[in-house]
């Protein structure tokens, strides 16, 4: 029996240490940062005090407020109580959540407070008392009281709040009281890098100027790519502090990271195809060469792309160019017929009709879609050549060998 309670105990110290690990990946109570003032609130009176600068990245405080009698002293600091807690979900909520942070000890006397953003708020709670622009407000008169707030919950608290003004107001007639503030922020390790919404979108605007991302139809996972890998490298104040050419050559070398991404350089020239293909379709032929450019050079063409540039270097009357590039093509793929289509007529409207009839008489008989016959797509491309006023005097004579 004492040994089975024995591995019990090690199983539940082991599993509360897996989880404290955990949690400290997540955020931390930062107790270096952490408020403990004692202040003397007059009576009838009413006082203001900020906790200290909160560090980046707070997303929740605890604060306890204990009222003394002159002599008392606290038994244990907040800070002291929070150890065992290894993260804000380890406090309950409600009253139980209260008791438990709650000072074992408080005076007589009773104060209201209130918590606000600002100094000018704050200052203007002591003159009038009022407490609508309050981010939450005490309004029953209390000895201690014991709270977790969750800023970007609390109204008016966000999670860039730079401190919090307590307001207090004394409830005692005739003595000064003693107040005893205490506040623990709760620090989310991710947040505390500086990066929010605003500069992630500064860096993601700045990457879609970038040619790579001007390739694409749809530069976002590329973009997000880069964001992820500067976030990983830099605190937000640190890359903003950069130099210029600094930030130039993170953008280069994390683009080209994420250009070598077998996902997002699928995608890259999937859409370059997609574009040429539409620009060929708009007769925008000049556009449509640049891009399938792009693709030849980065080493990503098939068969097909050099077909397509061939073909719209035969449109533009760029005859030698045409040959060069479906030449290379056929080296690809001896098989793909719309490249062997497209390397006869740049032969014939080049002037070698020989070279040409015999590609043309070779696959007479085969489709060169799963569609699309051999012959059919001859006549449809003569039909544009035409209206292109491309040389057209051998035409007939091809049209014929068909007969």
């Amino acid at each position: 029996m004492a040994r089975k309670n024995s591995r019990i105990l090690v199983l539940v110290l082991l599993m509360s240490s897996f989880y404290s690990a955990f949690a400290q990946k997540e955020g931390y109570w930062d107790k270096e940062r952490s408020t403990t003032k004692e202040i003397i609130v007059p009576a009838r009176d009413r006082i203001i005090i900020s906790t200290e600068d909160l560090p980046l990245g707070t997303t929740e405080v605890v604060y306890r407020i204990t009222l003394l009698d002159e002599n008392q002293q606290l038994t244990s600091s907040l800070v002291s109580v929070l150890k065992s807690i290894p993260d804000p979900t380890g406090i309950s909520q409600g009253s139980a959540g209260a008791v438990f942070l709650m000072s074992k000890i408080s005076g007589d006397d009773k104060c209201k407070y209130a918590l606000f953003t600002d100094q000018a708020t704050a200052k203007s709670y002591v003159q009038s008392g009022k407490t609508d622009k309050a981010c939450y407000a005490q309004e029953e008169p209390i000895s201690k009281d014991a709270k977790r707030l969750s800023l970007d919950k609390l109204g008016c608290l966000k999670s860039n709040t730079n401190v919090i003004w307590f307001g207090f107001e004394s409830k005692n007639w005739l003595l000064k009281q003693k107040v005893v503030l205490e506040v623990v922020p709760w620090v989310d390790v991710k947040l505390s890098r500086g990066w929010n919404q605003e500069n992630k979108k500064e860096i993601i605007s700045q990457c879609k100027t970038s040619n790579l991302a001007q390739k694409m139809a749809n530069s976002d996972d590329f973009c997000v790519c880069i964001l992820e890998k500067i976030q990983k490298q830099y605190r937000y104040t640190e890359f903003d502090k950069l130099l210029a050419m600094e930030k130039i050559k993170a953008y280069k070398d994390y683009g080209s990271s994420c250009y070598s991404d077998t996902n997002i350089s699928k995608n890259i020239y999937s859409d370059l195809r997609s574009q040429a293909s539409k620009l060929i379709k708009s007769q925008k032929y000049g556009e449509a060469i640049a891009l399938l450019h792009t693709i030849i050079t980065d080493k990503k063409a098939t068969a097909l792309d050099y077909s397509s540039i061939g073909y719209c270097y035969i449109i533009t009357k760029q005859y030698e160019k045409a040959l060069k590039f479906l030449k290379e093509g056929e080296k690809l793929d001896e098989t793909e017929l719309q490249l062997k289509l497209n390397l006869a007529h740049a032969y014939l409207v080049n002037g070698d009709y020989k070279d040409a009839k015999a590609i043309y008489k070779k696959y007479q008989t085969q489709n060169v879609t799963d569609s699309l016959s051999w012959i059919e797509k001859v006549r449809l491309d003569f039909a544009v050549f035409k209206k292109a006023n491309l040389p057209s005097a051998n035409f007939d004579r091809v049209l014929d060998l068909f007969n």
